[in-house]
């Protein structure tokens, strides 16, 4: 199959269960005809531009039914993301040119005073909803021509640097994507997916939602995630299979561990992003396999984990052409050297961006955005913004976002190892690594933490914790352990470091420091703060302090 319109066809007479929310379940044949029916809603309705539907929408039934609507119908799909507020929000809307919006009562209010660019909301909870959908009850699926190069959808980068860019994807790259992960995992009638990753993201679409349509199995929706209800909602729904996006494995991971967690229905789970150890940990309370990989919306890259892979490494190529070149000659990087304790020894000549010297094909673009296309493809190469190393066997590691790296005493060093070595500690649920600067000259590595419950932080044991590490570079050691309740956070649980960055240490939470490598662990206070600033103007850096 090459559209999501034949995806949802193909499930017109499944009678089997193919829907599951709270105290709810829909056939397929039944989802399908609400599918049918919203579509012949939409076809009825005037629009002024492109053929655009915004989702404003939690996990619920209403955004599949939607997702549905728009592939039968020739619609895009915009996965509006629900955490953006206000001004954001609206700019979403209005630069993916929507037509429609659909939401409901949890956003409603807030949409209200916000320039939508003309786009007409329908709120799915109000009764003007229902009636006009009744209108169109008994409505076949439309005679609409779908091609495998129409866009399917429009799905928003995560924003954690920046504006966030609409990333155009067809029906053909959608469901070639689907049909791999219907393969590699070997969904059957007998399987369960799971999903509490948010709808707007491709991580629930494309290897969540649309390989389970795909395959014909029952798709059991959270309208968000938790971690407390995860294991209650996999005996519920008898889930099989689920897809994460990283952190909230570790998540799970912080609820208290019992006797009965490997009794449950869980087989596999695939994602990206996870720690190490937290995919370790993972497969052993809950005994389920999991499946680790790299990639990005934008396509061009990916990587796979596999069970020969060096812990802390994204795993091997699957796109060919994936290299690490150097943004600034265009040529690529030397492969890592490490010594026997797995410490990088050429970074400044290892360490680049992860690219595709043959991927500028599968990238389709980002939806009006010349200038971020072209910085994306330039020179003929795709550049996926990520920095990362390769190292002689071939398998690749993430160092960091674009403009997520750091210098310290001349050495360049990735937020992403160190934030490793931290996440292996017990009390750590999250780990989140970021530059500050130095008086002197450079940076110096600060951390922020968020802890299990009930723990008290001794910044004492744990440096020692750190350094008793084998891998844990000399310049890695943070001078600054800002104690935190929780980290701000994408709705894909991405850790959104520029506020961090900018706050420094002037923030609420609680910071535990070093003034130098000999100075004994304290606490910042207002005094503290106002002399280490000090020791800034006097050697004239008092204006980094301003930057982010």
């Amino acid at each position: 199959m090459s559209t999501v319109a034949e995806l949802i066809r193909a499930q017109v007479n499944n009678h089997n269960s193919g829907l599951l929310f709270e105290d709810q379940s829909w056939t397929y044949a039944q989802f399908v005809q609400a599918c049918a029916q919203r579509a012949a809603f939409l076809l009825d309705q005037p629009r002024n531009g492109p053929f655009h539907v915004g989702l404003l929408l939690d996990n619920e039934p209403e955004y599949l039914m939607w997702l549905g609507a728009c592939a039968v119908a020739g619609a895009t799909l915009v996965g509006v993301n629900p955490t953006r507020r206000g001004d954001d929000l609206a700019r979403d809307i209005r630069h993916t040119e929507c037509q429609f919006l659909i939401s409901n009562d949890n956003y409603w209010d807030e949409l209200q005073p916000l320039d939508l660019g003309g786009a007409r909301c329908l709120n799915t909870d109000s009764q003007a909803y229902r009636e006009g959908l009744l209108t169109f009850e008994n409505a076949s699926l439309p005679d609409v021509e779908v091609s495998p190069k129409d866009m399917f959808c429009l799905i928003f980068t995560s924003g954690t640097t920046g504006a966030p860019k609409a990333c155009i994807c067809s029906h053909g790259r959608v469901t070639a994507n689907v049909q791999r992960v219907i393969d590699d995992h070997v969904l059957t009638s007998g399987d369960v997916t799971y999903i509490s990753m948010p709808l707007f993201h491709s991580n629930a679409l494309m290897t969540g939602v649309l390989p389970s349509l795909g395959a014909g199995v029952p798709i059991a929706l959270r309208r968000k995630f938790s971690a407390s209800g995860f294991l209650p909602d996999v005996r519920r729904f008898g889930a099989t299979y689920f897809c994460y996006v990283g952190k909230p494995l570790a998540y799970v991971l912080a609820t208290p561990e019992q006797p009965d967690d490997a009794d449950n229905t869980l087989r596999r789970g695939l994602g990206n992003e996870a720690a190490h150890a937290d995919l370790k940990e993972f497969e052993r309370r809950f005994a389920c396999a999991l499946r680790d990989a790299y990639g990005s919306t934008e396509g061009g890259v990916a990587t796979v984990r596999d069970r020969d892979t060096p812990a802390g490494s994204l795993g091997l190529a699957m796109t060919s052409g994936m290299k690490v070149m150097n943004p600034e000659t265009m040529t690529e990087c030397e492969r890592a050297q490490v010594d026997e304790k797995g410490r990088l020894l050429n970074a400044d000549k290892a360490i680049g961006e992860l690219v595709n010297t043959d991927g500028v094909p599968a990238f389709e673009g980002y939806w009006k955005n010349e200038e971020a296309n072209a910085k994306r493809t330039r020179g003929g190469v795709i550049w996926m913004g990520d920095r990362g190393y390769r190292d002689a066997d071939g398998y690749f590691y993430f160092v960091g976002r674009d403009g997520d790296g750091m210098r310290v005493d001349g050495e360049n060093i990735g937020t992403s190892q160190v934030e490793q070595v931290l996440s292996r500690h017990p009390d750590v649920v999250i780990a989140a690594v970021y530059a500050v600067p130095d008086p002197v000259l450079g940076d110096r590595v600060m951390a922020a933490l968020q802890l299990r419950e009930g723990v008290e932080f001794d910044a004492g044991a744990f440096a020692g914790f750190l350094r008793d590490q084998d891998d844990f570079g000399s310049k890695w050691m943070p001078s600054f352990f800002r104690i935190a309740d929780a980290l701000p956070l994408t709705q894909t649980s991405k850790v959104i470091k520029q506020p961090l960055r900018q706050e420094k240490w002037r923030c609420a939470d609680p910071i535990w420091w070093q003034s130098n490598k000999s100075a004994p662990w304290g606490l910042m206070t207002a005094e503290s703060i106002e002399q280490w600033e000090r020791e800034f103007a006097e050697r004239g850096r008092a204006d980094v302090l301003e930057f982010t």
